[in-house]
C-alpha cells in the first residue's frame, strides 16, 4: 500500500497497533538510518498503466518453456483492470476488471481437463465481501481469459498467492484480507465454472497483504505491513500459528513490508525476497534459517529508478540475453511524470550487487 511514510515503534509482534498516525519522517532520514543497500538498474519498464495516482500494483510472471523472448508480464491496475505485458514491457493486452490488486500464476494446471496457465487476483470491488478472480493465460493470444470469480468471505481482499501441491497438483489460493485475516480457498476446476471453498482461515494482527508460497518446502510467506515477515504451513491442516521471520525494525527492512518473491534453489535453499517500501529498497533472506542477507534499490540509468514499491515477482530460468538466470519485476510507485509502471531487473544483476551465487 502507497503511503505517507510514518515513524515505527518496536511493538510485539502479534496484535500490534497500527502506526498510521505516527509522524512523518523524511525518506532521507529512513534511508541513513537502514542498513546499506547495493545498487542495481533496471533493464526495461512496462508500457504505463492506463490510470493515474496509485494504480500499477503487483505482477505474475509466466515463463515460455522454450522460447525465453515469448514469456509474459501480467501486472494489475487496481484502478481499471489487468494487462499483459511482453518481454520489451509494451502492452499486448488489456482486461477490464476494476478493483484487482494482487495477482500470481501457475503454470501446468489442468482446468476443465485441459492443462493451462491458471492466472488469479484478489477482487476488492466490494469491500465488505472478499472475492477471487480466475483467468487463463491464453498464451498465444498474449492475452487473459476471465474464467469466473469466486467469493471468499467477509472482508475486503488485499493479497493473493498460489500454491500448487505436488502430490497431486491441487490448487489453493490464499487471500489476505486487509485486516490480516488471510483465507486458505482450494481452487476445483475440474468443471466449465470454477468453485472454491476455504478450507481454514489464519490471522495476523494488524494489515497485511503481500505474500507467496514456497512450492518445495510447503510454507507460506506473509508480509505484516508496520510489523514485518511471516511464515505458515501451507497444508489444509498444518499449524495456524505463523513463525516470525524479519521485523520491520527501520534497519533490515523499512515498513511498509510490501510485496514478497522467493528464489528457490536446491531443496529447500535459497532466498526471500521484500520489498522495503519505506526507503524504496529490498531485503533479502535466506529461506532455510530466515538469516539476513543483504539490501538493494533499482537506481537510475537508461531507465529511471523505483520508488515505493507495492507488489514484486522473480521467475528463476532463461529469459533471454538480457535477462541470465531469471527476472524480477517490480511495481514502481513514482513513474513521473508519466503513470505508474513495472520495472525488469536481470536477477543476475542482483547477484552480483550482493556478491551472491
Amino acid at each position: 500500500m502507497r503511503r505517507a511514510i510514518a515513524a515505527l515503534a518496536l511493538a510485539p509482534l502479534v496484535g500490534c497497533a497500527s502506526t498510521g498516525d505516527a509522524p512523518e519522517i523524511p525518506v532521507a532520514q529512513l534511508m541513513a538510518n537502514a542498513l546499506p543497500a547495493q545498487s542495481v538498474q533496471a533493464r526495461a519498464e512496462t508500457t504505463p498503466v492506463g490510470t493515474a495516482d496509485d494504480a500499477a500494483d503487483d505482477p505474475a510472471i509466466w515463463r515460455h518453456p522454450t522460447d525465453p523472448a515469448k514469456s509474459l508480464v501480467v501486472g494489475t491496475d487496481k484502478k481499471a483492470g489487468i494487462h499483459v505485458f511482453d518481454m520489451t514491457g509494451k502492452a499486448v493486452s488489456f482486461t477490464p476488471s476494476p478493483r484487482l490488486n494482487n495477482v500470481d500464476l501457475r503454470a501446468n494446471v489442468p482446468v476443465n481437463g485441459k492443462m493451462s496457465v491458471l492466472v488469479v487476483a484478489s477482487d476488492r470491488r466490494d469491500a465488505a465481501n472478499a472475492a477471487a478472480a480466475l483467468f487463463i493465460l491464453d498464451t498465444d493470444g498474449r492475452k487473459l481469459v476471465p474464467l469466473g470469480n469466486l467469493p471468499v468471505g467477509p472482508g475486503e481482499a488485499y493479497g493473493m498467492c498460489l500454491w500448487q501441491r505436488a502430490g497431486d497438483g491441487q490448487v489453493y489460493a490464499f487471500v489476505v484480507l486487509k485486516d490480516g485475516r488471510i483465507d486458505q480457498v482450494e481452487l476445483d476446476l475440474r468443471a466449465e465454472q470454477p468453485k472454491g471453498r476455504v478450507v481454514r482461515s489464519m490471522k495476523l494482527g494488524t494489515q497485511s497483504e503481500g505474500c507467496v508460497v514456497d512450492d518445495r518446502s510447503g510454507l507460506l510467506y506473509v508480509a505484516e505491513e508496520d510489523v514485518g515477515l511471516w511464515r505458515f504451513d501451507v497444508r489444509p491442516d498444518g499449524s495456524n500459528t505463523p513463525e516470525k521471520l524479519g521485523r520491520a525494525d527501520g534497519k533490515q527492512l523499512v515498513a511498509d513490508a510490501e510485496g514478497l518473491a522467493i528464489a528457490p534453489s536446491g531443496k529447500d535453499g535459497g532466498y526471500l525476497i521484500a520489498s522495503s517500501q519505506g526507503d524504496y529498497a529490498y531485503t533479502l533472506y535466506r529461506l532455510q534459517d530466515g538469516s539476513y542477507v543483504g539490501r538493494f534499490r533499482i537506481g537510475d540509468g537508461a531507465i529511471d529508478g523505483v520508488q515505493e514499491t507495492d507488489g514484486l515477482e522473480l521467475a528463476l530460468g532463461e529469459f533471454g540475453a538480457d535477462y541470465p538466470g531469471g527476472l524480477f519485476v517490480v511495481q514502481d510507485g513514482d513513474n513521473a511524470p508519466e503513470t505508474q509502471n513495472f520495472k525488469y531487473v536481470a536477477w543476475a544483476d542482483i547477484l552480483k550487487a550482493l556478491d551472491l551465487k
